[in-house]
């Protein structure tokens, strides 16, 4: 496969092969998110955002898996990379009980493992004086131990945004705010409270400003005259700096000014979740650093392929034992490529391809006017493509499936698009044309089932 000339190619989606697959699948898998029946082929050509799935049919993956394939299929850096690694047995070792080392010296390691991850992200995270890291299996598990360490600096209290998504585990899910689905029946932690997550003009003015004595609902809340919580209870403000799940939303930057305000005055500990915006993903390595916003904990997973926890050392408690995981600083493999990923970013200068395709594909998707798109957002090539109604984003998504373009769905009315960070701009043109078909399409069969409805 030639990614500078190969191009989408569908016979039927899903063909029969993948709805075989997918029967299959689900006689033993709970039930799930899945969005459709997609099943990409492991072992047929996929090369950047190209793939193909077990039918023959050739697509274009504007998804990267959630962020979770930030150089899509077989990159041929780190490809070469990972040829060149003879694997052990295990690849997972009980990582917070035994070290590993493949070569020597540590800092210099021609195969980084988890010590040298951890080096590279300390690295990436000094502007922000941090110099601790903790590895995990999972984005739920980094958030899960930082808000741990986080109680342990004092206070019983978190806040979280509304619209927020941190993770399925129970201490994670207690700080969602995105879908009733994901909270409903399943206890919480208690004390966690929400404040609104302004994105707009309007809704910073409208939902965070007040006329109260500290002049926003934090402030409000914390006031210590006024207020009805002791700044003293508070362990932790989370937050996304663009909302994944609630709508792919940046966080406006005077709120974020308004947090760093409280930050300092009180004290508080504020984590970044970027467990979707980070490693690159909006044009700088942490969505955190497009905004004037201090963050003590960042959450990273996903495009990293290991769950981390970076902090201060001040912060993460001395005690042994207080967190742990088996496999988490253990996973050889997943280190490996997470380290590599993060080499590739830097010396390919990827942050400078995410903001220019990240801008053509923001302008060339407005360019284009389509049908019910009500806004078109997002820094980097973190895009959402909102429409007017749930109904016709389904649409959108579906259409587009059908002729070869991956795209996922999130908040309500909500396309996402993800591109891989290498994207060039061929692959940019030929998404949106496939994209905008799509959108007329979707215009046709909702305007059709709206007509047929009145009838």
């Amino acid at each position: 496969m030639d990614r500078d000339t190969v191009e989408p190619s569908v016979e039927t989606m899903p063909g029969p092969r993948a709805e075989k697959w997918a029967d299959y699948h689900h006689q033993f898998s709970a039930p799930s998110t899945y969005v459709y029946d997609f099943v990409w082929d492991t072992s047929a050509p996929a090369t950047g955002p190209f793939c193909t799935d077990v039918d023959g049919n050739v697509l274009l993956d504007f998804t990267s898996h959630v962020a979770a394939a930030p150089l899509g299929y077989n990159n041929p850096t780190l490809r070469e990379k990972l040829d060149e690694f003879d694997l052990p047995d295990p690849t997972k070792i009980a990582g917070q009980d035994f070290y590993v080392s493949s070569d020597w010296p540590p800092e210099d390691s021609d195969q980084p493992g988890p010590t040298e991850l951890m080096d590279r992200l300390t690295d990436l995270t000094s502007h922000y004086d941090m110099d601790t890291v903790f590895l995990s299996n999972s984005g739920a598990e980094a958030v899960e131990n930082a808000i741990k360490i986080c109680y342990t600096r004092g206070g019983h209290r978190g806040v979280t945004t509304e619209g927020a998504f941190h993770g399925r585990t129970l201490g994670a899910l207690s700080l969602n705010r995105s879908k009733t689905v994901h909270r409903k029946g399943y206890p919480e932690i208690p004390g966690v409270i929400s404040i609104p997550y302004p994105s707009t003009d309007e809704a910073y003015e409208q939902r965070w400003q007040t006329d109260g004595p500290g002049g926003n609902v934090l402030a409000d809340k914390l006031h210590p005259k006024r207020g009805v919580i002791d700044a003293d209870e508070l362990a932790y403000v989370i937050l996304e700096p663009v909302q994944g799940e609630g709508g792919y939303r940046p966080a406006h930057p005077e709120f974020a000014r308004d947090l760093e305000a409280l930050r300092e005055r009180y004290d508080l500990a504020v984590i970044a979740d970027e467990i979707q915006s980070g490693m690159g993903r909006t044009g700088k390595m942490w969505g955190v650093d497009h905004l004037d916003l201090t963050p003590d904990v960042i959450t990273s997973a996903k495009g990293l392929r290991v769950g981390a926890t970076i902090s201060r050392s001040d912060v993460f408690p001395e005690e042994t034992g207080r967190i742990s995981s088996t496999w988490g600083a253990g996973d050889l493999l997943a280190s490996f490529q997470g380290a590599l990923t993060i080499d590739i970013i830097q010396e390919q200068n990827l942050l400078e391809n995410v903001q220019a395709r990240g801008r053509q594909l923001r302008e060339t998707v407005v360019d284009a006017n389509l049908p019910g798109v009500t806004d078109v957002r997002g820094p980097g090539l973190m895009i959402g493509v909102e429409f007017d109604e749930k109904e016709r984003r389904e649409a959108v998504v579906k259409a587009a499936l059908e002729r070869g373009l991956l795209t996922l769905g999130c908040g309500h009315r909500t396309v996402r698009l993800l591109p891989p960070l290498d994207v060039t701009e061929r692959e940019i043109d030929i998404a949106v044309d496939l994209f905008e078909a799509a959108a007329e399409a979707a215009d046709r069969s909702v305007s059709t089932a709206a007509t047929d409805g009145g009838q």
